[in-house]
């Protein structure tokens, strides 16, 4: 094993739900920069906001940022996963 490779995992699909599966495997359709345009977007979306004086809802706006990149991470942590019990 490579210093670079990760181990696999004895059984890694049967360990996860058949919820899990599938979201996984939708997940990983989806382009990476989806995430990051959406983050982006509710940053731009919630500047408008305080620009216009609604501060309550730019705040609002302005914490989804943080979640759309998270979710970016478990997009790319799926898809090595994939790759990986695929080889």
């Amino acid at each position: 094993m490579g210093q670079n490779q990760l181990p696999k995992p004895p059984n890694a699909l049967q360990r996860k739900g058949p919820i899990a599966r599938t979201i996984e495997q939708q997940t990983s359709k989806l382009l990476s920069d989806t995430f990051l345009w959406a983050a982006l977007g509710s940053i731009g979306v919630s500047l408008v906001m305080f620009a216009m004086g609604d501060e309550k809802k730019a705040n609002f706006i302005g914490h989804w940022a943080p979640t759309f990149l998270i979710l970016e991470l478990y997009n790319k942590l799926v898809k090595l996963d994939l790759m990986r019990t695929a080889n």
